[in-house]
């Protein structure tokens, strides 16, 4: 191992780089994500900095103890290096060359002029590989999925072949100014824009007559609005004999809830006929509930409960039908909601797609439900109107690769050939992207009310009301997506050339050596790639194949070699699966050590949060964990760091319902020396109980999120585990990966319970009382007993204001039982209990601010005392699956840096106001 320790191994200002990754996470114009959809990308700014960090050595690496010899001078020169890192990491300065070249520069002096290629064999979405290419790095991404490989190819490969070269398309050249500069990929943005509006205008020739306008009503002459969406809902006929009717399945019959402009579609019920239309009805009412959800459905013409598995047995039988329930159209500045018309209708029904795509669906897959409704094939999930749509924009990308290329002649290109192919790539991502906007998976988002598209979530689920948009309009359309790729275009390096390959990272490596890896690998059953990018491949491979034929061979993605627990592959059995999974991630691993560089370390991210209890003796571990850990140990590596890099978005749909896992953790890996020694289980704890602590305070320090603690937890403990070639068991067997994480959460579950030990007495009864007993009510003698063995006092508690005894009950009062009025300078018997509940209440109420001033009135003592416990409270709370309550302690931790920002704040100005006198 090389004796230089890097930045990445010490420290580095997490608080400063989480914050500005979650606010990348809701940056759409110009991200590089627009390019095209991929699933759990990593944000551009966290890949940054661990590129960066992994590469500059640390001021405590003992090559510089000449320049840095004190702590002090260490501390000063790490300061300057996250300064700069504070820079680096900001959305506004993803481009900032000054920057850029600040960064750049620290890294050749670390590297001695001369840094390593950084390769990353799962490079999904392709953030690493452009993240290394900003910083001026030779950048190399593979990955078996060819829908990932073309998307990094887009981003890294193709772009700076043509940088700062002049835009091609006949308008563009009748102005060519000689000394006008087009810097990066603008050039090549422009004709992209150029060409996608012929085609846009090309579709419209041909499939305009499928998106007439609507009638306005009480418009005069008869006024016409452009339709921008139809929203449908699906239909099987009622089981119930005497009725019989189309039953609509609808989740919500809102269309807008905005101030003012509320607006829903009202069923109108024929019960003589058995059937059902709709009206729009607008002003302060409220339509009718759904009538469908998650337990079943019912008829809204004879009121009877219909289970899911009628509609399911009616879907495979082909019988499930729509009806039209609304359109909406562009009115002045606002949407127009119109009744349904059965012309629109009409002309909807009679689209008719030429040569669909006849691929199947598979039968069982992650993230994958629809099948059961009947959904067989690809095609099945759009409407005829729709793919009649995608099958023209498909086929024009050729049309319009023709047209490029004798542009690019005329303009005395010389490379015109591969440049139109170029352009005709970003083609096909607009084609392919409108997919996402253009199914009958796609929905109405009342909140926003626009679109939302087939991907909101990382799956394909049945929707029952879905909308159809116009593809020839701007929402959801191809003139959208264009602009979409465009500013993307625009934003990206397109400095030094970077390296793309379709390759299966367990057999196969890049022929390469001393490379530095990064690289995010899949996480365990939690995504079905392969399988959800079928949904994309078959258009890409509609309009590209001829320009990229290696990329686009198989009809579909390759599935077998995939590297995902999927048991569907293995016949449902998970034993199986997970044997897959760990045998070809512990040899990818291995075939990265054989070429990966000895003096820089490797990252590796890892998001996924899965706890299950083995039977055995009832420990908790981490299956995803679990099999990645055992992977990276059997090939050689050893854990030195862990960093929590928070990457998601709280409110994203798993985090707004659950306690979701909200960081990345990255993993940051040494090649363990071949000479390592073993060790027995009781020096293993000793040493644990040694380190692991000192690891959680930093943690802490670090403002970490309660959620992710024991997640990273599992970093330094791991440390010491990987540190040895093995650690033996009583009976002399080497102990498993499992059994070590089980030992590091129950060390994790008794520094918590020390940590118990610091706190005063009362707030030691409300910790105990509330592990046990949470809100609810019990015996006052049990509550007498735990006060006296907590040394305090039932009454005492009570007095303080946090406890309720009477008629022989206790309990602990809920935070909206504390008084508004509570100040802490005028409580006489003040507890840890008592701050951390009322930090919370206000936090809630009033936010940051608010917390801010009653943490200063506080005191910093007990503010950190109020913090330090918010996460023993979480950590109850989890493992009760009190989520909600969790949610409290969580949310108090990670506002936490705002609200001393906020407190440092609001002393400053109390000062100021004192000494100038002021009130």
């Amino acid at each position: 191992m090389s004796d230089r320790k890097k930045l990445i191994e010490v420290a580095l200002p997490l608080e400063d780089i989480n914050s500005e990754a979650s606010r990348e996470k809701s940056i759409r114009h110009g991200h590089p994500s627009t390019l095209h959809l991929w699933w759990a990308r990593r944000p551009l700014a966290a890949c940054r900095v661990v590129l960066f960090a992994s590469l500059v050595d640390d001021p405590s690496s003992p090559h510089l103890a000449d320049r840095f010899p004190t702590e002090k001078d260490q501390e000063d020169e790490r300061e300057r290096l996250f300064n700069i890192v504070r820079e680096l990491v900001k959305w506004e300065n993803v481009n900032n060359e000054d920057i850029l070249e600040k960064a750049r520069s620290e890294i050749l002096k670390s590297t001695d002029g001369n840094p390593p290629p950084v390769l990353d064999p799962f490079c999904g979405g392709g953030s690493i590989p452009l993240e290394a290419q900003r910083l001026g790095l030779e950048a190399h991404g593979s990955d078996l999925n060819p829908v990932a490989v073309l998307i990094t190819k887009a981003m890294i490969e193709i772009p700076p072949r043509f940088a700062g070269q002049p835009p091609v398309n006949p308008d563009a050249q009748s102005t060519l100014n000689q000394n006008e500069t087009w810097n990066g990929a603008s050039g090549l943005a422009e004709d992209v824009r150029y060409y996608g509006e012929w085609m846009r205008r090309e579709a419209e020739k041909r499939i305009g007559h499928l998106y007439p306008k609507a009638k306005v009503p009480g418009e005069q002459g008869g006024g016409k609005a452009k339709v921008i969406a139809w929203i449908w809902t699906r239909t099987v006929k009622c089981p119930n004999p005497a009725c019989g009717a189309e039953m609509p399945l609808v989740k919500s019959f809102w269309l807008s809830k905005k101030k003012g402009k509320k607006a829903w579609v009202e069923p109108i019920i024929d019960n003589v006929n058995k059937t059902v239309h709709f009206e729009v009805k607008r002003g302060n009412g409220l339509p009718p509930e759904g009538t469908v959800n998650r337990r079943g459905t019912r008829c809204i013409v004879c009121d009877v409960a219909v289970h899911l598995s009628h509609v399911r047995a009616e879907g495979k039988a082909r019988r499930m039908d729509y009806q039209l329930m609304a359109i909406v159209a562009e009115g002045n500045r606002s949407r127009i909601y119109l009744n349904p018309d059965d012309y629109h209708v009409a002309i909807a029904e009679n689209a008719a797609p030429d040569n669909v795509p006849e691929t199947d669906l598979p039968e069982k897959a992650l993230g994958i439900s629809v099948q059961t409704y009947g959904f067989t094939k690809h095609h099945h999930l759009f409407t005829r109107r729709q793919l009649t749509a995608m099958t023209t924009f498909s086929d024009l990308v050729l049309e319009a690769r023709q047209l490029i290329e004798t542009d690019t002649i005329k303009a005395e290109h010389q490379e015109a050939e591969v440049y139109a192919d170029t352009v005709t790539t970003y083609l096909g991502f607009a084609s392919s992207k409108l997919a996402d906007r253009n199914s009958s998976l796609a929905s109405w988002d009342v909140g926003s009310v626009s679109l939302r598209g087939t991907f909101a979530h990382q799956g394909l689920a049945i929707v029952w009301d879905y909308c159809e948009t116009n593809p020839l309009e701007k929402m959801g359309g191809f003139d959208g997506a264009i602009g979409w790729i465009t500013r993307a275009l625009r934003r990206l390096p397109a400095k030094s050339v970077g390296f793309t390959y379709e390759l299966d990272a367990s057999k196969n490596t890049v022929n390469l050596n001393n490379v530095m890896i990064s690289t995010d690998p899949p996480y365990y059953d939690n995504i079905g790639y392969a399988d959800l990018s079928d949904f994309f491949y078959i258009w890409l491979r509609r309009s590209l194949r001829q320009i990229h034929p290696e990329l686009f061979k198989l009809m579909l993605v390759p599935k077998a070699e995939e590297l995902i627990a999927s048991r569907h592959r293995f016949n449902g059995d998970k034993s199986k699966a997970q044997e897959h999974f760990l045998t070809g991630l512990g040899k990818a691993f291995q075939l990265m050590r054989n070429c990966a560089h000895p003096d820089y370390p490797m990252t590796v991210y890892y998001a996924f949060k899965q706890t299950e209890t083995d039977d055995e003796n009832g420990g908790v571990s981490s299956t995803g964990w679990e099999t990645m850990l055992e992977g990276l140990l059997k090939a050689g590596f050893q854990i030195t760091g862990t960093l929590p890099m928070r990457t998601e978005l709280s409110n994203r749909p798993v985090a707004s319902r659950s306690n979701a896992l909200a960081s990345s953790i990255v993993l940051v890996c040494r090649p363990r020396s071949d000479n390592a020694n073993e060790i027995t289980l009781r020096d293993f704890r000793s040493e644990l109980r040694r380190k692991l602590p000192n690891a959680l305070k930093h943690l802490q320090q670090g403002n970490i999120a309660p959620v992710d603690l024991a997640q990273a937890s599992i970093g330094p403990g791991m440390a010491v585990f990987s540190n040895y070639s093995k650690v033996l068991e009583a009976d002399g067997t080497p102990m498993r990966v499992r059994t070590a994480l089980q030992i590091i959460n129950a060390e994790l579950d008794a520094y918590f319970t020390e940590q118990e030990g610091d706190v005063d007495t009362d707030t030691r009864f409300c910790v105990s009382w509330f592990e046990q007993y949470g809100m609810t009510e019990a015996d006052y003698g049990e509550a007498d007993v735990l006060a006296r063995a907590r040394d305090t006092s039932v009454e005492g508690i009570a007095e303080s204001g946090v406890l309720e005894a009477r008629a022989g009950r206790v309990r602990l009062l809920s935070r909206e039982e504390y008084p508004d009025t509570w100040a802490p300078t005028l409580d006489s018997r003040l507890n840890t209990w008592e701050c951390t509940q009322h930090l919370i209440r206000v936090l809630e109420q009033g936010g940051e601010t608010a917390a801010a001033q009653l943490a200063r009135q506080l005191g910093s003592e007990q503010s950190e005392n109020a913090r330090t416990l918010a996460y023993r409270l979480y950590a109850i709370c989890d493992r009760k699956g009190w989520a909600q309550e969790a949610i409290a302690y969580n949310t108090l931790v990670t506002s936490w840096a705002n609200i001393q920002s906020a407190s440092d704040d609001s002393g400053q100005l109390a000062e100021q106001q004192e000494l100038f006198g002021e009130d």
